[in-house]
């Protein structure tokens, strides 16, 4: 029997309880899953309501049928798993390790090993959207792995998000998800270089956005960011130290494939720099300072 085939809901095991696992948790404690979950700062485990909050990844991962990482890199989550207090220690056999970090080529394939050897189903699965989209059970999930194994982690998915189907094999998850966070990352830097031109030549930076206002041009996405430029307010979705890890991640995948790396060199650039004035945690939105800075 699968778990999809299941009376009962699996006992989740969660690792991670930041800006995105903290959401992710509460939904699937809401749907009425029993889980377990562990974050390094325990304060924000025990913030959500719900749960039972574990001392150790091994604690968390006890009897669980499913164990999902959304921790900040993949030398995070490979401590979580690995190690005398590691999840994969206390993992059943058929128990299904579902990672939903951004992690990169060579973390998913290293964490994908480091599964292998220890006999325990692996599922990579990142997913896309931020804060806001994981409270509304609003993610895309990228899942890739067995079918066998995405049909039984269906009933987990669903009240995350959707799953974007037809991947295949492991890793083409974390492929596609790097693709698109260059065009995230792109589009919140362009946002932030044309205002502040804008700005620059003596215009009022808003003309931007409202000239780009539904024309063909636009995109919600630089209408939500510009408007948190303009406003300086920086409340984290993706926070700034998130987006620069990211970058790296991207530049590595386009040196490993042959692929330009001028544009992400350069917002890898202007994240490390919002870094510096102060802005790690803030939202990437914040890369505007570092515009300013640099042209003002």
């Amino acid at each position: 029997m699968t778990i999809a085939d299941h009376p009962i809901k699996p006992k989740i095991a969660f690792l991670g309880a930041g800006t995105m696992g903290a959401p992710m948790a509460t939904r699937l404690a809401e749907a009425g899953f029993a889980l377990r979950v562990w974050n390094r700062t325990r304060e924000k485990a025990e913030a959500i309501e719900r749960v039972i909050v574990a001392d150790t990844p091994a604690e968390a991962a006890a009897k669980a049928d499913v164990v999902i990482t959304m921790l900040a890199d993949a030398d995070a989550v490979d401590a979580a798993m690995s190690g005398g207090d590691g999840a994969l220690n206390a993992m059943g056999d058929d128990a299904i390790w579902i990672q939903m970090s951004t992690v990169g080529l060579d973390g998913v394939y290293r964490l994908a090993t480091l599964a292998a050897e220890s006999e325990v189903h692996f599922v990579d699965a990142p997913v896309l959207g931020t804060r806001k989209p994981a409270e509304d059970g609003a993610l895309t999930i990228l899942a890739s792995g067995p079918s066998e194994l995405l049909q039984r982690s269906q009933p987990v998915f669903d009240p995350l998000g959707r799953v974007f189907e037809g991947l295949g094999e492991v890793g083409q998850g974390s492929r596609l998800k790097l693709a698109v966070n260059a065009w995230v990352l792109a589009l919140t830097d362009a946002t932030a270089a044309s205002l502040t031109l804008a700005g620059n030549l003596g215009l009022d930076p808003s003309l931007f956005l409202r000239v780009i206002d539904g024309t063909p041009t636009d995109a919600q996405y630089a209408q939500v960011k510009g408007e948190q430029m303009l406003r300086g307010e920086y409340r984290p979705s993706f926070a700034v130290r998130g987006a620069a890890k990211d970058a790296k991640l991207i530049e590595d995948a386009c040196r490993s494939s042959n692929t330009d790396t001028a544009l992400i060199g350069a917002i890898r650039r202007h994240l490390d720099a919002a870094i510096d004035q102060g802005h790690a945690d803030d939202d990437m939105a914040a890369v505007f300072v570092a515009h300013q800075a640099r042209q003002g």
